[in-house]
């Protein structure tokens, strides 16, 4: 499903010269996720996380290594193999990226519009996938009127609606309540049960204690074991989670 082999990323570094690259953000990365997994991706704020996010929902190609996700061997991929493959991959923003001109219903629906759906036949899916978040009394209401939590509902509504195959999360728990983002993770557990290969990034221990299942650690843009990362960077201090 996911392989990332020998890893390395770079952002441009804004020097003065044109074409300038900055520190490696992501040295020498390599795991392999299989088909129907659920897996955390942690460490602290700045570790990498949300740039191995964006290599594996194909918004960035590695600096160098390979990354394959769902057969597609990214690195040296013609640009127009892309497309085909992202709308296969579901992506939660820590930001929810809801747009507010929009109603809820035609939120959720959107990405089944961009597919070409017909409307007589996705309002019964949108509608469907409004009562598994619980918010179907808030179809017609504007982002602007819901809660955090709602919000971040409605965001994963909309990324699961075309049932892809790929499912990641960037921090989607990171500004709701303990309440909140045990439901939230439930769902994505429940996401996970039907068949979606879920990937979650976090920092918040308590849930991943809460919610146990096999992760990869980043330290600084590099893979640790999570049993040895006691101490880097404030992670995993307390002796209960493992």
């Amino acid at each position: 499903m996911i392989r990332f082999e020998a890893v390395g990323l770079r952002y441009p570094g804004g020097g003065p010269h044109r074409g300038a690259w900055g520190p490696e953000a992501l040295s020498d990365i390599t795991f392999a996720l299989p088909r129907g997994s659920f897996t955390w991706l942690l460490g602290a704020s700045g570790a990498g996380k949300s740039s191995v996010l964006r290599l594996m929902h194909l918004a960035l190609r590695p600096t160098r290594g390979e990354v394959e996700v769902l057969g597609l061997r990214v690195a040296r991929a013609p640009r127009a193999a892309l497309p085909p493959v992202r709308r296969r991959i579901g992506v939660v923003f820590q930001d929810f990226r809801l747009l507010p001109y929009l109603s809820v219903f035609d939120n959720v629906a959107l990405p089944l519009r961009l597919a070409g759906r017909a409307e007589a036949s996705l309002r019964a899916d949108v509608a469907e996938m409004l009562r598994w978040v619980g918010l179907e009394a808030k179809a017609q209401s504007s982002p602007l009127e819901l809660s955090g939590g709602e919000q971040q509902r409605i965001a994963i509504a909309r990324a699961v609606i075309h049932r892809p195959e790929l499912l990641v999360a960037d921090e989607p728990t990171g500004n709701l309540d303990t309440r909140q983002a045990r439901r939230l993770l439930a769902l994505l557990r429940e996401m996970n049960r039907l068949g979606t290969t879920v990937v979650v990034a976090s920092h918040d221990e308590e849930l991943v204690a809460r919610f146990p299942a096999p992760s990869l650690f980043l330290h600084e843009g590099r893979l640790h074991d999570p049993d040895n990362a006691r101490g880097l960077d404030g992670w995993a201090e307390d002796d209960e989670l493992a």
